[in-house]
C-alpha cells in the first residue's frame, strides 16, 4: 500500500470545527437497500403508502439530486463509513461469502466513522446489514462499532430463515445468533431497544440502522401483503409484493421515530435517510423518470431518495438542489461531532447545505465504480464520471464509453459521445486517473488467507 493512502487515514483530533451548534446531535443513518428512487408516495408514486419516510422529508430536507457511490450494495456501504470512493478502500465490488464471486475486501487502513467519532464522546451502533466483511478482522466491532445486533452478509436467501447459502451470519457483537421472525421487524427492534437504552445516557450516539428491504427476496408479511393487494387491484403481483416490503419497512421506519419522540431524542437527533443504490428493475422497482436501475451507471441506478431531519437546525420542508454523495454524510458527521474529517478523503460536509445555505459546494468531479463478475463483466469494473453537466460512463466493460449532457438530457437518451469529442477526451482522461487511483489498494485477500 502506498504511503500516501496510509496517510490519508490518520485520525483527526478533535476540533471545533462546526460552530452553529452547541450541543452535538445524535446521529441515525437509516439506510434502505435497493430502494428506488421514487419508491416513497411524497415523491409522487401513486400505488404505495409511506407515511412515516414522507414524515422525514415533510419534517426535513429533501436532497434532489441525492447519488448512491455505486449502482450495488458493497462499495457504497464502504463509502458511507470511509468518506472515501470504495475502490480507495478496497471495495470496488459486491462482498460476497463465496470468495470466487466476491470482489472486495475493506482496506486494513481505512478508518471508519465510529473510530473517529469515539474520541469524541460518541457511541456507535450497527443494526442491521453490515456487507463489509463476513470474519475477523473485518467485522464491526473490530472496525470501530461499540454494538452491532444484525447480518454480516451480502442478502438473506430468506428474511425469516436469515441464512445465505446455508450459513448464519446473524449475530450479537461477534457471537453468532438465531432470532425468529422477519428480518425486517427484528432491525426495527433491535433499533428501538439500542434507543431505548442510550436514552438514559448523557454521551450523543451513531446509530447505523441498515435495513436489508427492500432487497430480494421480494418477502413482505401476508398481512401487510394483502392489504396492498386489496388497496391496489390493478397492480401486478410483483410490484404488490415490492410495496408490501417497502411499507413493511417505513412501519419500522415509524417505531424508530415513535421512540425518538417518546424518549425526548428527537429535537437534537439527525436522522438521515437513503438508499445504497437504486431499484432494480425486475423486482418491479420505480426509479422516477430516470433511466434503468440497480447494478447499472445510468441515473436510475445511481440516484436515490435521500432526507435529512434534525428539527433543532434543520427548516423543515426544505430542500437542496445540491447534488450530494453517500460519502458526503461521512465528512458531515465529523464536522457535526466537532472533529476534523481524516485528509485526503473524498466526501465533503453538507453541514452549510443543512443550514440552508445557498451557496453551491466547491465544484468536483464525481467517479462511480463496480466491479462484478461472471460472463457479463469478467471481474471487470464499470464506472461513470460526472463533471458539472457532463457524464461519461461505460455500462458494460466490453461496450464503448457513453457521454450524457444532464441538463438538456436528464433520461440519458442520446449519445453524444462521437460529437463532443473534446468534452468526451478530457472526461475519459479524469476517469482514467480515477482508475490508476483506485488501482493502488488491494481488493482482495493475499494469496493462502481466508476471506
Amino acid at each position: 500500500m502506498r504511503t500516501l493512502l496510509a496517510l490519508a487515514f490518520v485520525v483527526p483530533s478533535i476540533c471545533s470545527s462546526i460552530a452553529w451548534s452547541a450541543e452535538r446531535p445524535n446521529i441515525i443513518v437509516i439506510l434502505a437497500d435497493d430502494l428506488g428512487r421514487g419508491e416513497y408516495s411524497a415523491f409522487g408514486t401513486a400505488d404505495i403508502r409511506t407515511p412515516h419516510i414522507d414524515r422525514l422529508f415533510r419534517e426535513g430536507m429533501t436532497f434532489d439530486n441525492f447519488y448512491a457511490n455505486s449502482c450495488v450494495c458493497s462499495p457504497t456501504r464502504a463509502a458511507l463509513l470511509t468518506g472515501c470512493y470504495p475502490d480507495r478502500v478496497g471495495v470496488p465490488g459486491v462482498i460476497r461469502d463465496v470468495s470466487k464471486d466476491s470482489w472486495g475486501r475493506l482496506a486494513s487502513e481505512a478508518v471508519l466513522l465510529p473510530k473517529l467519532l469515539k474520541p469524541a464522546g460518541y457511541h456507535s451502533a450497527i443494526v442491521g446489514k453490515w456487507h463489509l466483511g463476513l470474519q475477523s478482522p473485518d467485522t464491526p466491532i473490530e472496525r470501530g462499532f461499540d454494538f452491532f445486533h444484525g447480518f454480516l452478509g451480502d442478502m438473506m436467501d430468506d428474511y425469516w430463515s436469515h441464512l445465505r447459502n446455508g450459513h448464519n451470519f446473524m449475530r450479537l457483537n461477534q457471537q453468532m445468533i438465531e432470532p425468529k421472525g422477519h428480518a425486517t421487524d427484528l432491525f426495527t427492534d433491535w433499533a428501538c431497544e439500542y434507543l431505548n437504552e442510550r436514552a438514559g445516557e448523557k454521551t450523543p450516539f451513531f446509530l447505523y440502522l441498515a435495513y436489508n428491504a427492500p432487497h430480494d427476496p421480494i418477502q413482505p408479511p401476508d398481512e401487510v401483503l394483502n392489504k396492498v393487494r386489496q388497496r391496489e387491484p390493478g397492480a401486478t403481483e410483483k410490484r404488490v409484493k415490492l410495496v408490501a416490503l417497502i411499507e413493511h419497512m417505513d412501519a419500522g421506519i415509524g417505531r424508530v421515530l415513535d421512540v425518538l419522540d417518546q424518549k425526548g431524542l428527537a429535537q437534537n437527533t439527525l436522522v438521515v435517510f437513503t438508499s445504497d443504490n437504486g431499484g432494480l428493475l425486475n423486482t418491479g422497482a420505480v426509479n422516477g423518470p430516470w433511466r434503468s436501475g440497480k447494478t447499472h451507471m445510468y441515473e436510475g441506478g445511481l440516484r436515490v431518495p435521500c432526507a435529512a431531519r434534525w428539527p433543532a437546525r434543520i427548516a423543515a420542508g426544505s430542500r437542496t438542489d445540491q447534488i450530494a454523495l453517500t460519502m458526503d454524510l461521512f465528512a458531515t458527521a465529523c464536522d457535526l461531532a466537532g472533529i476534523d474529517a481524516p485528509q485526503g478523503i473524498d466526501g465533503v460536509s453538507l453541514a452549510s447545505v443543512l443550514q440552508g445555505r445557498t451557496e453551491p459546494l466547491p465544484a468536483r468531479d464525481l467517479y462511480f465504480v463496480r466491479r462484478e463478475g461472471g460472463n457479463l463483466y469478467g471481474g471487470k469494473t464499470i464506472e461513470a464520471l460526472r463533471r458539472g453537466d457532463w457524464k461519461l460512463l461505460q455500462n458494460s466493460p466490453f461496450a464503448p464509453l457513453e457521454l450524457y449532457n444532464l441538463k438538456t438530457d436528464s433520461l440519458e437518451a442520446t449519445n453524444l459521445a462521437d460529437r463532443e469529442k473534446t468534452i468526451f477526451n478530457d472526461l475519459s482522461a479524469a476517469l482514467r486517473k480515477h482508475v490508476q487511483r483506485g488501482g493502488e489498494v488491494p481488493w482482495q485477500a493475499p494469496t493462502g488467507t481466508s476471506h
